[in-house]
């Protein structure tokens, strides 16, 4: 610790903005005169004492003196480097500074104490580590800065208050710092706090000289870029002119394509990024070929091209009529679809909230009814390209929205290769097909498809491949499919849909007579002035010939039919021109595979014996007549229950299971003997077994063969029903009352039984179709039995037929 000791009266020099430190020598300037006044007054006190003159060296800052001064001799008078006139003054130790006094010349004299800093030997441990660490310190600062010869005079500096005082001659202390240390009178303290001060000092060079050392190397490597790509072109030039004009023509014209084309903002951004890449990326880098392909891609996008829709509705309806018989629900559709689109240009309503105008349809219906070939009248009514797009058996999510453009051969999705293929950006897209899109490992393309077909969401739809945003509002996407529930549940609720339920056996003359056969008699080298086809024979091959909600297998017997009349004119075997009657129909192509149950003899028909039924039922093809056969076990068998056969599913079990406790329950009522259906087994059998079948339809149908069992009653040929069945007699309504009302027609079926509650589907069947059935509406399943069933006194009292 410091302690005073004598007393002293000195002249005071005062520093401003300066600070000397025991041991430091200094020069300084006489010309000043606060200088030149004090130096003299100590020389003039030192006239009558030995010894050199002596100072007292003040800190000054901003006019107020420090608490501690410095005592400083003055060694030398004379001259200055520059002529003028100085002395040089030596720092001694530290004086506390008193109160003022007199003295002789000038000069400002005060009383002070000088204060004793020595530190007693050996030193302790920690000061001894503490001086050997700022010597280190200080050691390394000497040395960047190149002041080898002081590090030794450093080094030899053993005492504390010496080692303290030694960092006044550091530059980078302010003279704040300074003063603190003058004023820190402990030897100990002061070393602390030089050594706190060096080290902040050195972290703060580090990290100065880190940001130099960086803020170099990032300099260097723009230059030595620069310098390379100068280079670059240079080479590339002399490549130029070795391979002639054409070797000019390569992918350096990328930027100036881009800022050429009419791209929108953000995807002319994105462009013109990708193009930096492409500069600075070597011929040799496969990152190179990616960014050209993917340049290309968006290049030859049509981001700006749209066709003019074509408003004229009347027009527009006359084509669809044209190149479709049928159909109203979709054509009603569409022309709705243009009006509106007229009205809201019109009124300036184009684009609402980055949205416009598109439609998103699904046509469902069964295989053969005109679904794809429908999308490409569309687009022909609205004046608008088509593109189709097959989505049968696509498992990989990236068919959809594109792979990531670092896979080797990545490509966008098909909905992107579909509009740039269309070259407008207000096509017609057909998914063909949705009800086929599967999943797997790679992903759910369904999933993919939700953003697509959302109307909401499409405007800006992003492709992985191009990752811009890319408007899909103005698209007009026609979905097909053949069984709605294959579709995800979220995909179909955001498609508008429109069902196709088949053709009318009058639509289908219609269109075999108008489209397929001008077709076909192309296909089979003949004009149309050598071969024929009455509507007739037209109408036997839709009704006997061939069975279906569409037209393809009677497209096929057209082409067979005409196959057939032209071998036969090459074998010298017809004279043409020659009309096709329904006459010739057997000669040329057989015998008809589908005769109606009303048209064969009354011992064939199926219905024929008691407990057969006909109902009605859908299918992926659309409607169809399915017929139930009921029996009863013999009872020395000791079979019991109820057994069913034919694939049914847990649902139609489930009726059967209804039906026969219906009957158990209400036999009496009804006057059916119940106690067979107690005592023997009951089997229940859907012919057609290799078909799957499932439903509650059914329900009527198998109550009705029961009881026609029970009862010994024929169930009428020309009915058909179709119905669910509850434990109380109810019938309760069902789906696809059109095609089944259809498929009835077809069969031959004048009479058919549906559930009251579904009476409203009858507006969509067409009316020929109805004209031509007797349709019942009934809320129980007594009115079916009393519909069904045959007068007893009309049977020929048949037995009950028994399952051995």
């Amino acid at each position: 610790m410091a302690s005073t000791s004598t007393p002293l009266t000195l002249p005071v020099l005062p520093l401003d903005d300066e600070v000397v430190l025991p041991g430091m020598v200094v020069p300084l300037d006489l010309s000043d005169n606060e200088v030149r006044a004090a130096v003299e007054a100590a020389q003039a006190a030192a006239r009558s004492t030995p010894g050199k003159p002596r100072v007292l060296l003040v800190p000054r800052i901003d006019g107020t003196y420090a608490n501690t001064g410095v005592l400083g001799t003055v060694e030398q008078v004379g001259r200055l480097a520059d002529g003028d006139p100085g002395a040089l003054i030596r720092g001694r130790g530290r004086v506390r500074i008193g109160a003022g006094t007199t003295g002789p010349g000038a000069a400002l004299w005060v009383e002070g104490a000088s204060l004793d800093e020595t530190v007693p030997e050996p030193l302790p441990g920690q000061v001894a580590e503490l001086v050997k660490e700022y010597k280190a310190l200080a050691t390394a600062w000497l040395r960047k800065r190149g002041a080898w010869q002081v590090v030794d005079r450093v080094q030899a500096i053993d005492d504390v208050s010496a080692l303290a005082d030694n960092s006044g001659y550091s530059p980078f202390l302010s003279t704040e710092q300074k003063v603190e240390l003058l004023e820190t009178a402990d030897p100990v303290a002061r070393l602390k706090l030089a050594t706190q001060q060096l080290r902040d000092h050195l972290a703060e060079q580090d990290v100065a000289e880190s940001i130099a050392k960086d803020v170099q190397e990032g300099v260097d490597k723009q230059q030595r870029e620069f310098l390379l790509r100068r280079q670059l072109e240079a080479v590339r030039k002399e490549l130029r002119e070795l391979g002639g004009e054409q070797a000019g023509e390569e992918s350096d014209d990328y930027r100036a394509r881009v800022e050429a084309a009419d791209l929108p903002g953000k995807v002319r951004e994105a462009a013109l990024k990708e193009v930096g890449k492409l500069e600075r990326s070597s011929d040799q880098s496969p990152e190179g070929s990616w960014i050209r392909t993917w340049l290309d891609t968006v290049l030859e996008m049509p981001w700006n091209e749209r066709t003019e829709d074509a408003y004229d509705i009347q027009g527009a309806q006359a084509v669809l009529d044209a190149e479709h018989a049928g159909l109203e629900d979709v054509k009603e559709r569409i022309t709705e679809y243009l009006a509106v689109r007229k009205r809201r240009g019109d009124r300036g309503l184009g684009v609402v909230g980055g949205r416009r105008g598109g439609a998103v349809l699904a046509l469902v219906g069964p295989p053969g009814v005109g679904k794809t070939s429908l999308g490409e009248s569309v687009a022909h009514a609205m004046g608008r390209k088509f593109v189709r797009v097959a989505l049968g058996g696509v498992r990989d999510e990236a068919e959809i929205r594109g792979h990531r453009r670092t896979y080797v051969g990545a490509l966008p999705g098909r909905v992107v290769r579909a509009i740039k293929e269309a070259g407008s950006m207000n096509p017609v897209v057909l998914l063909d097909e949705i009800d086929k899109v599967g999943s797997d490992f790679r992903g759910d393309p369904a999933a993919a498809l939700l953003e697509v077909l959302d109307p909401a969401q499409n405007h800006t739809f992003r492709d992985h491949y191009l990752e811009v945003e890319l408007d899909l509002s103005d698209v007009v996407f026609l979905a097909t499919a053949n069984v709605l529930e294959a579709i995800p549940e979220a995909l179909a609720d955001r498609m508008e849909i429109v069902r196709l339920d088949g053709y009318t056996e009058d639509e289908k003359v219609v269109i075999a007579r108008d489209h397929l056969l001008p077709r076909q008699l192309e296909r089979a080298g003949l004009d149309e002035d050598e071969v024929a086809i009455d509507e007739g024979a037209l109408r036997k091959l839709a009704g006997e010939y061939t069975r279906e909600a569409g037209v393809r297998n009677l497209e096929r017997s057209v082409a067979r039919l005409l196959r057939k009349v032209a071998a036969q004119h090459e074998l010298g075997e017809r004279e043409l021109p020659f009309t096709v009657r329904d006459e010739d129909l057997r000669s040329l192509i057989g015998r008809p595979h589908h005769v109606p149950e009303s048209a064969q003899d009354p011992a064939e028909r199926r219905t024929s014996v008691p407990g057969v039924a006909t109902g009605l039922a859908v299918t992926g093809a659309g409607g169809d007549v399915l017929y139930v056969e009921a029996s009863l076990a013999d009872p020395e068998t000791g079979a019991s229950g109820l057994t069913l056969t034919g694939q049914l599913g847990d649902v139609m079990k489930e009726s059967a299971q209804i039906a026969l406790s219906f009957l158990r329950s209400h036999g009496a009522e009804l006057e059916l003997p119940v106690g067979d259906l107690k005592d023997r087994g009951v089997h229940l059998h859907f012919p057609a077994g290799a078909v799957p079948k499932d439903g509650p339809s059914a329900g009527i149908t198998m109550t009705t063969a029961l009881a026609s069992l029970l009862s010994g009653r024929l169930v009428r040929t020309d009915v058909a029903m179709t119905g669910e069945v509850s434990l109380t007699g109810r019938v309760l309504p069902i789906g696809g009352v059109k095609q089944k009302l259809l498929a009835a027609h077809r069969a031959g079926v004048t009479t058919v039984i549906i559930p009251k509650r579904n009476e409203p589907d009858l507006d969509d069947v067409p009316a020929e179709v109805l004209d031509k059935l007797d349709v019942h509406t009934v809320t129980d399943v007594r009115q079916v039995l009393e519909l069904a069933l045959a007068p007893a006194s009309a049977d020929a009292a048949p037995e009950v037929p028994v399952a051995a």
